[in-house]
């Protein structure tokens, strides 16, 4: 990789952080439920809002102490992805327990 190739990269991971942000600002800021579905129905395809459901749902099931096979064979995802879930889960500060208790 060459220097001008690196500072696409760099310039590119900046644009990427900026528009992450102004999304989750944006998102932040929808207070009616409806407008936040179609959102996220236009904004993800129908097979990653299965994907974005399934990973709160095994997070759901961790916190309910269902084992991660049994969570694995309900909605057949990998264990890889509820291990990760499960480490997230265990973090210290995590959002995912943050939103649970939330619940």
């Amino acid at each position: 990789m060459n220097s001008s190739e690196k500072i696409e990269d760099t310039q590119m991971n900046e644009l990427i952080d900026e528009g992450l942000k102004e999304l989750l600002r944006l998102v932040y800021e929808i207070d009616d439920p409806k407008l936040l579905e179609d959102f996220f129905r236009c904004l993800f395809t129908p097979a990653e809002l299965v994907d974005i459901s399934k990973r709160w749902l095994l997070v759901k099931e961790i916190e309910k102490g269902t084992t991660q096979r049994e969570i694995a064979k309900k909605y057949r995802l990998s264990l890889c992805k509820i291990t990760r879930g499960s480490k997230e889960l265990k973090k210290d500060y995590s959002a995912f327990r943050k939103l649970l208790d939330r619940i």
